[in-house]
């Protein structure tokens, strides 16, 4: 059951891949042609949501990252709940190199950019940005790059960024969440103590979870803290046993009905109002700006050297080992895969530098993961339609020679 969960969530994500590049597409088209005025003006377009007495004013771009992105948080926490306690995670032995490799791969980056950023004499703040790998995007180019080689590969790939996800959380909640008003963080906590007592010794419908996680948001956007976190903690409270009215966990049932949302709505409607960068008057400084460079570097060096170094590494101390009936060219391919940025990188730009979404920081953030991810993503699919070719060449020499 485990394994076909699992199968599921990377047909689900590998597919909506598609769907972020056509978005991604959109926006660049649309912030260099005549709608540029209008897409700008859009994004910044002020909204209100009242219910009752409680109101909330927010322009699209921030309705989208405080908003949208919390939606897409909560199924990250579940997704990491769900593999730890019941999928791939489950197993220390092959949870060891995947986790070692995204340790690597968070660290190497952030050393990349700090020292491009050094020696060009950038702003340090950027180097949390290279640090995520984006699920949807990695596993759309190992889906059509990489067909027939082993699904450990797949397997590798997705726990490595699901720990990625939460190593990036972790910094998020460190990094930037300053501000903050305790009055409504302290009832966010007494909300998600009441949620877990309740959720431990009863059953809970699924509305009170909707309303309870409404409630939870909301009272953290008051709090001035990061939404993406109290989604993560209120994921952690979602039963994965306590079952419901047609036999599903709570956890199980809002995986599977989040899911197809996240992947096909929030995250192509993210990639579409955080991807769209103006080239109209961009030098060819700018282009090449110690911000886009640290960024580029760490997400197309960093990531490989950080992963495939620290995956080595585990085999080689047998701390853990290469994932089944794999290579090494093909680990390497992964491992460049792991480039893959955009989302989160996007995200925890617009945290780090923030301000206007076509400021000149901005305007560098994206330049940057979306030339660090190209390049990513170009390279892995070439090493592994190479690791596809040589395997499929070997396959057939060994049945010649059974033949003859």
């Amino acid at each position: 059951m485990a394994r076909k969960i699992t199968l599921d969530f990377l047909k689900t994500e590998a597919a909506s891949g598609i769907v972020l590049g056509l978005a991604a597409a959109m926006a660049l088209i649309a912030a260099n042609s005549p709608l540029s005025a209008a897409y700008f003006g859009w994004l910044k377009s002020e909204h209100i949501l009242q219910i009752g007495p409680l109101m909330l004013e927010l322009t699209i771009s921030e309705w989208i990252k405080e908003g949208l992105m919390a939606v897409f948080f909560l199924v990250v926490g579940l997704e990491i709940k769900y593999e730890i306690l019941k999928g791939e995670l489950s197993d220390p032995r092959k949870l060891a190199t995947p986790v070692l490799a995204a340790v690597g791969g968070m660290a190497a980056p952030a050393l990349v950019y700090l020292a491009v950023s050094g020696l060009l004499n950038g702003p340090h703040e950027g180097w949390p940005i290279p640090l995520a790998t984006d699920i949807a995007f990695a596993l759309a180019v190992f889906a059509v790059a990489a067909r027939r080689l082993p699904s450990s590969l797949r397997v590798f790939l997705l726990t490595l960024a699901i720990v990625d996800d939460l190593g990036a959380i972790a910094l998020i909640a460190v990094l930037f969440s300053s501000g903050v008003d305790w009055v409504p963080l302290a009832w966010v906590a007494g909300l998600l103590a009441v949620g877990a007592l309740f959720a431990a010794r009863r059953k809970v419908a699924a509305p009170f979870w909707v309303l309870g996680f409404g409630l939870v948001w909301y009272l953290t956007v008051l709090a001035g803290l990061s939404t993406s976190l109290t989604a993560v903690a209120f994921a952690l409270i979602v039963p994965v046993s306590n079952r419901t009215e047609d036999g599903q966990s709570p956890l199980r049932e809002a995986m599977h009905d989040l899911h197809p949302w996240v992947a096909y709505l929030i995250l192509p409607l993210f990639a579409f109002a955080k991807a769209g960068v103006s080239f109209a008057g961009l030098s060819l400084e700018q282009a090449f700006a110690p911000l886009v460079l640290g960024i580029t570097f760490g997400l197309f060096a960093g990531k490989q050297i950080g992963v495939f170094g620290a995956a080595w590494l585990a085999s080689a101390l047998r701390i853990g080992r290469r994932p089944t009936d794999a290579t090494w060219l093909e680990l390497y391919g992964v491992s460049l895969l792991c480039g893959v940025g955009f989302t989160m990188s996007l995200f925890v730009g617009i945290l780090a530098f923030p301000g206007a979404i076509d400021s000149p920081e901005q305007v560098e953030v994206k330049l940057g993961v979306l030339g660090g991810s190209f390049l990513s993503a170009v390279a892995g699919a070439a090493v592994l339609a190479v690791a596809t070719r040589r395997r499929k060449i070997l396959a057939q020499a060994a049945m010649d020679t059974r033949t003859d």
